[in-house]
């Protein structure tokens, strides 16, 4: 089972995650910059607002960091099967 890390405030996405059989836990801001607890799940799904100026993520771990802004929760799982893959 992929373990799921969800930013605070997508409950529609963290909801579907979950009903796909994810195991998800929900993060709040302050452990968006922990490279040490993001690098426990298999991909990290955020709202975006961390985003510099030029629309560039700064990421502080290796873990897959999914911008959910827009998108429903089966694009985000698609997504989250797509990182994965590589």
């Amino acid at each position: 089972m992929k373990k799921i890390a969800v930013q605070e405030g997508l409950n529609p996405i963290k909801e579907y995650l979950s009903n796909e059989g994810y195991a998800v836990k929900e993060f709040d801001n302050s452990k968006k910059n922990a490279g040490h607890f993001l690098d426990r799940y298999d991909a990290v799904v955020v709202t975006g607002e961390n985003q510099d100026i030029m629309g560039e993520a700064k990421t502080i771990t290796t873990t897959p960091i999914i911008n959910a802004t827009g998108m429903t929760g089966e694009e985000v799982r698609e997504q989250i099967e797509k990182s994965n893959r590589k």
